[in-house]
């Protein structure tokens, strides 16, 4: 096998790997959904949701009171039973059949009753409104 002798230019060398330009920064980032979350006593809480993420995840990530989500998000219990407001009812779409299941365990259950387990955040969802039962289930 024959020796590969570097060029003899420094010049002509080419870096092994090429820069890449850097990921888009905070400042550039793309604005993320807000949810707002109100508490049985009408206190508001606004908070920015990460796409793809559970409005119940959302809840948890940023500390919203009212949804315990006991079974972490697996549509196995009621405890993030949340009221999604009457402007969003369309948006956030009908419970599946199991989630209808085990709305029947929540506490103080209503036609806009949803798991927030089971709401994706997306962008569509920007400025959705829920408001959280007295109690969880």
């Amino acid at each position: 096998m024959a020796d590969i002798a570097p060029s003899s230019g420094a010049s002509a060398r080419k870096p092994l790997y090429e820069a890449r330009p850097a990921p888009a920064g905070p400042c550039n980032a793309l604005p993320m959904p807000k949810i707002t979350y109100i508490d049985s006593e009408g206190t508001t809480r606004t908070v920015e949701g990460e796409v793809g993420a559970t409005v119940m995840e959302t809840a948890i990530k940023n500390n919203v009171p009212g949804i315990e989500a006991e079974c972490g998000g697996a549509c196995a219990c009621a405890t993030c039973h949340v009221y999604v407001d009457d402007a969003w009812r369309a948006v956030v779409g009908e419970p599946s059949p199991m989630e209808e299941d085990m709305l029947d365990f929540g506490f103080d259950v209503r036609p806009s009753s949803r798991l927030s387990c089971q709401i994706k955040v997306t962008d569509e969802l920007d400025g959705l409104v829920l408001r959280t039962p007295e109690r969880q289930a």
